[in-house]
């Protein structure tokens, strides 16, 4: 069964995420997952070159109207025209998200998928905290291994048709 991970963090990344962001994308592909990312720099392009120099499959879904805004790395693009409005579609079109790092626009993919119970693992990521309670529904893994592992395992078991 063929699962869909997405991979969401910054468009511009340091140097120690840029290597566990490939990382992220090599072992994905190395187990057959579809890499989805938002298509653009940083995490997104450093998880999908890992995937494709590991032959793997990804897809970008665009915020523009072109193909040409997309990385290098994108096996199939989705272009949407809708800017930051289409992390709704790349939620939406994922069984597991990772999260590495991340800005406003990653909290906000966290967040939609919380509403869309569709579980998030994360590397050095956000932290949530409501009504002074800590919420723990984002998984925090302590490897790109232990990352991909359990993101793989809860996709398989929560795998939407």
């Amino acid at each position: 069964m063929v699962v869909y991970i997405g991979v969401i963090g910054e468009r511009i990344c340091d140097e120690t995420t840029r290597p566990v962001a490939e990382k992220v994308g090599r072992l994905l592909a190395e187990s057959g997952a579809i890499l989805v990312c938002g298509g653009m720099g940083g995490v997104m392009e450093a998880a999908s070159r890992g995937a494709m120099l590991a032959k793997g499959v990804t897809l970008g879904i665009l915020p523009g109207f072109s193909r040409e805004e997309g990385n290098p790395y994108l096996g199939f693009s989705v272009i949407t025209g809708m800017g930051e409005g289409r992390n709704i579609i790349l939620v939406r079109s994922c069984d597991t998200i990772i999260a590495i790092g991340g800005s406003y626009g990653t909290l906000s993919e966290i967040a939609l998928a919380h509403k869309l119970n569709i579980p998030v693992v994360g590397i050095d990521t956000w932290s949530l905290k409501r009504k002074g309670q800590i919420d723990n529904k984002i998984i925090e893994a302590s490897d790109e291994n232990e990352a991909v592992t359990t993101a793989l395992e809860l996709a398989h078991k929560t795998k939407r048709r």
